[in-house]
């Protein structure tokens, strides 16, 4: 039993390393797309910032995931193991190929498939899984609506200032509004492992008879997200930080700015969302200030479709990898 476990929490520490990787681009695309900081520099700058939001910020969205997706008399070992096993396939291959999409959806999907094989759709709490759904649409919205909101607002604000100095005062601005953004990714991403993880103990019986997220679970899930952020997914980055729209600081600034109030805001909230889906709304958000055809809509399309096949492919994955593992039971 111990040695499964303890299998189980090395493969989730995997998939929270990939989460880091794919989401990297998330942290550091915009200020590795102004030039405001190198490639190398920002990993670590965003690493550094994931890792700091162990401290501070709460487990709403870890007792959310843990509690509040798959009905807990249901969740064994073996489900935890096949959502897993579901949201590292999928991540793996999307990173691989340069498609940012959610790592919390991969991990949530992966769950609710083996949740269903196992037990049918009564397993599923359906009040979790609508709230997650909601903000699928939810955060990308309010990122375009916020960003789009502080480029108009900073935009008169420096309305009379030289593009020059305008550059110069948002250099600065975007180490600020890049470092609270790996905050709230931080925060909110690294969550969905601590859930996993303090799952998985409470199920076999290390916690209790109480649900709650050990300290150590929280210190190990941000390292294990700071270090895949640092090794970077250089495909997800260039598709966001460089495909998606052309950025100045201003709009890296803007764009982070209206991120991290998202990810922060959702994470007190208890609300498991995407930051991939909030970046990327936020950076369309700035870019259809300029003008609509700023924003290269093929890319945005391409990224859309890996956001609307995440949960159901990763739920597929963890269905089949609960079906595999069944057999071995």
């Amino acid at each position: 039993m111990f040695e499964l476990t303890l299998f189980i929490i090395l493969i989730a520490l995997l998939f929270d390393f990939l989460n880091g990787m794919n989401d990297a681009a998330n942290s550091i695309a915009t200020v590795v797309a102004t030039r405001v900081l190198t490639p190398k520099i920002a990993v670590l700058w965003a690493a550094f910032f994931n890792f700091a939001a162990a401290f501070g910020f709460g487990v709403h969205v870890a007792n959310t995931i843990g509690k509040g997706i798959v009905v807990t008399e249901v969740v064994d070992q073996y489900i935890i193991l096949s959502a897993l096993i579901g949201a590292v396939i999928w991540t793996h291959g999307c990173t691989k190929y340069g498609f940012p999409i959610s790592v919390s959806h991969s991990l949530i999907g992966g769950l609710a498939g083996a949740a269903i094989i196992k037990a049918g759709f009564n397993s599923l709490i359906s009040s979790g899984i609508i709230k997650v759904t909601i903000f699928i649409f939810l955060s990308p919205i309010i990122g375009l609506i916020l960003g789009s909101i502080f480029m108009i607002a900073v935009t008169w604000i420096f309305r009379n200032s030289s593009n020059r100095k305008v550059d110069k005062v948002f250099k600065i601005g975007q180490l600020i509004s890049s470092a609270a953004f790996s905050l709230g990714h931080g925060t909110n991403d690294a969550q969905k492992t601590m859930g996993i993880i303090s799952i998985l103990l409470f199920t076999n019986g290390y916690l209790g008879s109480e649900f709650y997220v050990p300290f150590w679970v929280v210190i190990i899930s941000h390292t294990a997200i700071g270090l895949g952020t640092l090794a970077g997914g250089w495909k997800v980055i260039q598709t966001m930080g460089m495909k998606l729209t052309h950025l100045k600081p201003v709009g890296g600034f803007c764009a982070e700015t209206a991120g991290a109030v998202v990810l922060v805001g959702t994470a007190l909230a208890g609300i498991p969302v995407s930051t991939t889906h909030t970046i990327t709304g936020s950076v369309m958000g700035v870019g259809i200030i300029k003008r609509l055809t700023a924003v290269k809509w093929g890319i945005a399309g391409k990224i859309i479709w890996a956001w609307v096949l995440t949960i159901p492919i990763s739920g597929l994955c963890g269905a089949l990898a609960y079906l595999l593992i069944s057999l071995f039971l």
